[in-house]
């Protein structure tokens, strides 16, 4: 099978900067670009294969024509099972909290989201809030957002380079301004925000708030966690790998290609590379920085060039 070059649909939200513009090569007629979504079958964005056979076509219509390309680890999810993502934030990102599966289906009529962040470059003052400092309940949660007081509770953590965090479903969250991040995901885009800063949206009103929902789906307590990463880093031929994160819905590591690293895509999953940093080639496609590759299930071997920092994504 074929390795696929993507092309990426950029969002233009007001928060956004224009790093990936300029440092990734991302391409939009919007004067900033928030997010560039590599690796995406969602309806409100779809990759575009770029190059080859199917050139022009959307990643979506690729797998329609050839089931077996997303691997038998992908047959317990309804529909294509992730989304990655650049983000800039050059502003704060709103208050926010995603539902689990069981509600989003329910409510939404698609996945819940659980997301994993990892820190590509920060400001070295940057945080972002990540639940909260302290339980509270429910009606004090809805009390504070009425009232504006909510910041005063919630869990801020200063971030680094190679920092990573693991968001599940129900973890009130924000990315805080001067970060740039990989993030994979569930395929979702439900988001419900609780507090945004007093913005307006191009339209000059404020942005809609969806306070009951997130009241409804918000775990209270404070989160554990950890902002390393999952494994330690191990030598591999050509370069070093390191698990970022593993769980149901996604598997990542993190791959230094310092000459020729050898992976492989088997029946069971698709591998996703989405190139940090550098430059080489993904099977005998030319790679560089801010450029992300599908590559089909049964692909078996194949072999990653260069002088790159990838992000490699499958199922397990």
């Amino acid at each position: 099978m074929s390795i696929l070059k993507l092309t990426a649909p950029c969002k233009d939200y007001l928060w956004g900067g224009n790093r990936l513009r300029e440092e990734y090569g991302k391409v939009s007629p919007a004067d900033k670009i928030a997010e560039s979504w590599e690796l995406s079958c969602h309806k409100d964005g779809e990759s575009v294969i770029s190059g080859g056979e199917y050139n022009g076509k959307t990643l979506t219509e690729y797998i329609n024509e050839n089931k077996s390309a997303l691997g038998t680890n992908c047959d317990r999810f309804e529909y294509f099972p992730i989304l990655i993502k650049l983000i800039d934030a050059k502003d704060n990102l709103s208050v926010q909290v995603h539902p689990n599966n069981d509600y989003a289906m329910r409510v939404e009529g698609e996945y819940g989201k659980t997301e994993m962040w990892y820190i590509v470059d920060c400001d070295p003052d940057a945080k972002l809030i990540y639940g909260f400092e302290k339980e509270i309940s429910r009606e004090e949660f809805a009390k504070r957002i009425a009232e504006n007081t909510l910041l005063e509770v919630t869990n801020n953590v200063p971030v680094h380079k190679g920092d990573v965090f693991f968001i599940e479903s129900g973890t009130l969250h924000a990315i805080g301004s001067g970060i740039l991040i990989a993030e994979i995901q569930q395929n979702s885009n439900t988001t419900y925000r609780v507090y945004d800063y007093g913005r307006v949206g191009a339209d000059g009103k404020p942005r809609q708030l969806h306070v009951e929902k997130a009241v409804e789906v918000t775990e209270l307590c404070p989160p554990k966690y950890d902002t390393k990463p999952e494994g330690t880093a191990t030598a591999i031929e050509g370069g070093t790998k390191t698990l970022l994160r593993s769980c149901e819905y996604f598997n990542v590591n993190k791959i230094e290609v310092k000459g020729t690293v050898k992976l492989s895509a088997t029946e069971k999953s698709f591998n996703s590379v989405l190139v940090l940093s550098g430059e080489g080639s993904v099977g005998d496609v030319p790679a560089k920085k801010g450029e992300s590759f599908f590559i089909p299930a049964g692909t078996g071997e194949y072999e990653v060039k260069g002088e790159m920092e990838i992000i490699l994504t499958d199922i397990i």
